[in-house]
């Protein structure tokens, strides 16, 4: 289960995800993130309430990291410890912005 809520603001774009992001779910963030992500210079994806990353999961967010290389920024806040073990063991937090 994913709860995915989107706050935009002009050009900046944030992103709360919640639950678990995983191969059921992930589909489901990435339809939704390239349906807004046009025109977005800033995207912010919050993860505090996320519990779970799995490699679909790491997947939706390189997708979005290239598009955002292109168009503009993006940054990953309040990583639980658990989901930053996963980025950190896959190398992830060399190629993502984390705060």
């Amino acid at each position: 289960m994913l709860n995915i809520t989107k706050e935009s603001n002009g050009t900046d774009l944030t992103i709360t995800l919640e639950g678990r992001l995983d191969t059921a779910t992930s589909p489901d963030l990435d339809a939704q993130l390239r349906s807004v992500i046009d025109g977005v210079k800033s995207l912010t994806f919050d993860m505090d309430k996320l519990a779970y990353i799995s490699s679909a999961g790491l997947r939706v967010l390189l997708s979005a990291q290239k598009i955002m290389n292109k168009q503009g920024s993006m940054v990953i806040k309040n990583v639980a410890p658990d989901v930053m073990e996963i980025f950190e063991v896959t190398g992830f937090s060399d190629i993502l912005t984390i705060e």
